[in-house]
């Protein structure tokens, strides 16, 4: 598993891990996890976003969202982990599927969602999936939180 610094800060190499994963990946693996893992979409920060929030697994993997909101719809999202490569499927697979969507519909996305896309994560990786998941719904409600204050 791939780690970030020692600062806690999140690896800004995510395209150099996915390249040193490529030998690595089983032959048990999907197609679509194979494909997304070697292109992962919606990596990187949003300057200034309407949300941002990091949270760590029971794994150790942190995984950050930043979201860019416009007329109530998810305008752009980026992600930034220092997980394994099936953090980075699930974060990059989440991102996607939320992307354009109203927060109502993205609040909608499970780690069920994410198992099934994939046809089926590996046992020790289905906490992948929720990490993902749960960073999008903290990162979604955080703008609710920031916006109903706001007024």
């Amino acid at each position: 598993m791939v780690k970030g610094n020692k600062t806690g800060e999140m690896a800004d190499n995510i395209e150099e891990i996915v390249k040193s994963l490529q030998d690595t990946v089983s032959e048990g693996y999907s197609q679509k996890l194979k494909d997304e893992l070697f292109d992962p979409k919606n990596i990187g920060k949003i300057e200034n976003p309407d949300s941002h929030v990091r949270i760590t697994g029971v794994c150790g993997d942190t995984v950050e969202i930043y979201l860019a909101i416009e007329d109530g719809r998810i305008n752009d999202i980026k992600f930034m982990t220092d997980g394994c490569g099936a953090t980075i499927v699930c974060a990059s697979y989440v991102t996607r599927t939320a992307k354009g969507k109203s927060i109502k519909e993205a609040l909608r996305i499970k780690p069920e969602d994410v198992d099934k896309y994939f046809e089926g994560l590996p046992k020790e990786n289905k906490h992948c999936a929720m990490l993902s998941v749960i960073t999008l719904r903290a990162a979604l409600e955080e703008y609710r939180s920031k916006r109903n204050k706001n007024g």
